[in-house]
Parts: C-alpha cells; structure tokens; sequence
C-alpha cells in the first residue's frame, strides 16, 4: 500500500466542497477535529478512554494480525513508542473486528508489545473513528484531543517522529 500521509481537517474539506462526499467517513469526527469518545477494552480486560488519555500526544493505530502492512510496521511503532512514552506520548494499537481475539494476544505477547493494545470486537470504535475499513490507518491525536494527522497504509516513520517531537513541545 503507499504511504499516504492526510491532514485531518474538516473545515478544508468543507471548504473545498468535499464535505458532502465524505462526510458519512467524518460524522463521527466532528467538532473542530476532536477525536471522538471511545472506551478501549485492552487485553487485560481493563478500559481507557480518550478523555483518559488527553494530555498526552496519542497514536492510535488500527491493525489486524492478517494485514502484512501492520505486521511490517508493528516494531517501528514500538520503536516510535519507546523514543517518545517519557515525554508523554502514548500508543494504543486497535484490532479489528474480524481479528480473533486469541490472535491479537498472541500477537502483542510473542511480540512483547509495550503498548496498549485494545479489541474492538464490535466494530464500533472503527466505525466512531471515521469508519475505518483499511489497515493500517494511524491517527495521531493532540495534547488537547484533537486528530492532527491520519496515515492510511504505513507512515514515513522519520517524518512521524518530527510531527511527534512538535507536538510534545508544545
């Protein structure tokens, strides 16, 4: 898949008058590009939600143990994690509905995933975040909860670490 880096932002899209085409994907993104409330059963059975998570710059990756791309990408973003996790950056890697459960956890055990990985075995979470049907899609989320960056297929990794490094300044 090629790397395709885009800009979240809603209001352009309007502006441009693509609003109408994509804005089934958008609904549930609205507000001033705020990323929307969800709550992420982990593989531990415990929960987190994106309000929980805000004050921190956030990755939030959607992936399935079946997608070469995500595979391929998984040790640069736990590289990515653990560059960036002291500064306040935070990881949570989203399975999707079709991935067996057993098999994400196997994924993130024999990988040692340092990251939060969470099943969203319903769909819904996929569906809230722009109704997400391509892996990998990697959403970079603000300090204040606002999606700063999408990335459908695998980022440029040096030029992810640069928008990561910006925002965690600010």
């Amino acid at each position: 898949m090629t790397n395709v880096a885009v800009p979240f932002n809603r209001r352009l899209l309007l502006a441009a008058g693509l609003g109408s085409m994509l804005a089934p994907a958008l609904t549930a993104c609205a507000g001033r590009d705020a990323a929307p409330e969800s709550r992420f059963v982990l593989l531990d059975g415990s929960s987190v939600t994106t309000n929980e998570l805000k004050g921190k710059v956030l990755l939030v990756n959607f992936w399935a143990t079946t997608c070469v791309s995500c595979v391929k990408e998984m040790p640069a973003l736990v590289d990515t994690y653990r560059k960036f996790a002291s500064r306040g950056f935070d990881t949570l890697a989203v399975a999707m509905s079709y991935d067996p459960p057993a098999w994400v956890l196997n994924f993130a055990q024999s990988r040692q995933l340092p990251f939060k990985v969470a099943l969203d075995n319903t769909g819904e979470i996929a569906t809230a975040w722009g109704d997400v049907k391509l892996t990998p899609t990697t959403y970079i989320v603000d300090k204040g909860g606002n999606i700063v960056k999408r990335y459908v297929g695998e980022p440029d990794f040096a030029a992810l670490h640069g928008l990561l490094d910006k925002l965690l300044k600010a």
